[in-house]
């Protein structure tokens, strides 16, 4: 297994979609919470949008020329963060990729990215826990700390 880490091209968008309805599903089945609305095709109409807007920036590990996972990241502001800093919106390795550093390879991208920019730092939402016990050790090898507080959302 030889995992390329590179940009996402938009005409990746339906296939990096496919991806994120998986990771919104494992996170509903995991927490028995419809808590996504999800549709492939706007998905990756949103994704081609973003893409060439150049709001977001998505990374994609393949192997053999095959996406089996990406990272999803956007410029933040705040005055707590001393600046703009990144935030990971997504970060999803397919699971018979799991364990082999897939994850690694796409956080070391982001955090070239980061430098690049020079970002204050990087910043990280896990899904539910106890549910992602095993997303938040992730993090925590590659250098995250919990800052406490919980995500919260209000609809618009």
């Amino acid at each position: 297994m030889t995992i390329a880490i590179k940009p996402a091209a938009p005409e990746q968008s339906p296939e990096i979609a496919e991806m994120v309805g998986q990771l919104l599903a494992e996170i509903m089945s995991r927490i028995d919470v419809k808590a996504f609305n999800f549709d492939r095709n706007q998905t990756a109409e949103r994704l081609r949008r973003f893409l060439a807007d150049q709001k977001y920036l998505v990374f994609v590990a393949e192997d053999a020329g095959k996406p089996v996972g990406f990272i999803a990241l956007y410029e933040s502001y705040a005055l707590y963060a001393e600046g703009a800093f990144g935030t990971i919106a997504e970060l999803y390795v397919r699971p018979q990729y799991r364990s082999q550093g897939v994850g690694k390879k796409l956080i070391d991208r982001a955090r070239e990215l980061a430098a690049v920019k020079e970002w204050t730092r990087l910043e990280v939402t896990t899904p539910p826990l106890p549910q992602f016990e095993r997303t938040l050790e992730f993090y925590g090898k590659e250098g995250f700390t919990i800052t406490g507080g919980r995500k919260l959302k209000a609809g618009l």
